[in-house]
């Protein structure tokens, strides 16, 4: 019985050591240009936790064939493999039991060309003294070779002169949210977006008022070509617009976005000018932000798509079939980054998980409360990054299986730590 006990004990201390080997087993990698789509080497890369404030838990430099190797202590969740190459930073996220990570980074270049507006989303809720306005503007990077435009001085975007910026918030590709300051420009009204553009599709999110007394003229400031300019009203405002001709109505199955109407291939100064009438307003931010984050996830391609499935046409074609999942998808996340970007105006301390260029990183000064808030929307937009991706065909149904149970597990295990109060 002694014996059976001893070889018990051995046993289970062996398969204990194993498990924690597995736990801290180091992430490999390479980092590829993807400028020149070659190794590159003498790249600083860190490994970060973002349940703790982005932490940096150990760095490296990769080497000539841009390979590297990090190793820290056992993974209490997610981290995030970060890069730096002329002065951007880049990420990758790293689920537990991830082993292997690749990245790319980019050449940087002061003036770009090929910057495209794919959407221009203004999302419009009223009541009897002020408009509040949230807009998402998309722009793609698409430059060939792909290189990253740094923020200098930034993305010039324009809202009314008379309107009170209340605040913002910018997303790369693969990232996450993170607050910025605007500057403002010496034309009133105008301001720069001081974040750089990586190769790709960026999403910068305004939140702004104006005052109102149950009527008012709303002219979008159009700075820029865009290839849709998306209007989204609650269904109680009357909308009369100056010139219908413009418009789309986009219907949408689940009749959740209110009255949405699409005006497409959108030139600078383009007049787009509308009068609204009446009070009304959107689902409260909890649930904006939960409907807005749950359609995406769904593996289910012809059910759960953003904007809850596009069928195709019955009789004459959809002018907008080509860019409707699109579309819809921004709204997904300019609904849901309502809820996000309306609780800027009370103090917090953001963390950023994606700095502009030549920006200090911003660290939440108490992580154990805030750390799993930044987790849960990390992974929000983990989840809703990997579903566009199976979309557009970018990844196999495989990988997308993989990576998408992996996010699962992560998400379970984050909610699990996150205090009730804090989801």
């Amino acid at each position: 019985m002694k014996r059976f006990l001893l070889i018990f004990l051995a046993l289970f201390s062996v398969a204990l050591l194993a498990r924690e080997a597995a736990f801290a087993q180091a992430i490999t990698g390479v980092v590829t240009n993807g400028t020149t789509g070659k190794p590159a080497g003498g790249i600083e890369v860190v490994l970060v936790d973002p349940m703790q404030g982005m932490a940096e838990l150990v760095k490296t430099t990769t080497d000539q064939q841009g390979k590297f190797s990090l190793k820290s202590g056992a993974a209490q969740g997610p981290r995030l493999v970060r890069a730096a190459r002329d002065g951007v930073n880049y990420f990758r996220m790293a689920p537990p039991g991830t082993t292997n990570v690749t990245i790319e980074v980019y050449d940087a270049v002061k003036k770009l060309d090929r910057i495209d507006g794919t959407a221009d989303v203004i999302r419009i809720q009223a009541d009897g003294s002020t408009l509040q306005i949230v807009e998402l503007l998309a722009v793609r990077n698409a430059s060939s070779p792909p290189r990253t435009l740094i923020a200098s001085p930034g993305f010039e975007v324009a809202i009314p002169e008379n309107a009170q910026l209340s605040g913002a918030d910018a997303q790369g590709p693969n990232g996450q949210p993170i607050s910025i300051s605007p500057q403002q420009l010496a034309q009133k009204g105008h301001y720069s977006l001081p974040y750089s553009l990586k190769p790709g599709e960026t999403r910068f999110q305004l939140a702004y008022e104006l005052p109102y007394n149950g009527e008012a003229t709303f002219s979008p400031a159009l700075l820029h070509s865009w290839n849709h300019v998306v209007l989204v009203l609650p269904t109680s405002v009357v909308w009369k617009p100056k010139n219908a001709a413009l418009f789309q109505h986009m219907d949408d199955e689940q009749g959740d976005e209110g009255n949405v109407q699409v005006a497409s291939n959108v030139k600078p100064g383009q007049d787009l000018s509308f009068r609204i009438s009446g009070t009304g307003s959107f689902p409260n931010p909890q649930e904006a932000t939960q409907s807005g984050a749950a359609q995406p996830a769904s593996p289910n391609p012809r059910d759960n798509r953003p904007g809850g499935g596009l069928g195709p046409p019955i009789d004459a074609p959809d002018a907008l079939a080509k860019y409707r999942w699109l579309i819809l998808g921004v709204l997904a996340v300019v609904l849901a980054g309502g809820a996000y970007i309306s609780v800027s105006r009370a103090p917090k301390t953001p963390a950023a998980i994606e700095p502009a260029s030549g920006a200090p990183e911003q660290t939440t000064s108490n992580a154990a409360s805030t750390g799993g808030n930044v987790l849960l929307e990390a992974m929000k937009d983990e989840l809703f990054q990997l579903e566009i991706e199976r979309q557009q065909g970018v990844i196999t149904q495989e990988d997308y299986e993989k990576q998408k149970a992996a996010l699962d597990q992560t998400l379970k295990r984050a909610l699990a730590r996150t205090p009730r109060t804090n989801v």
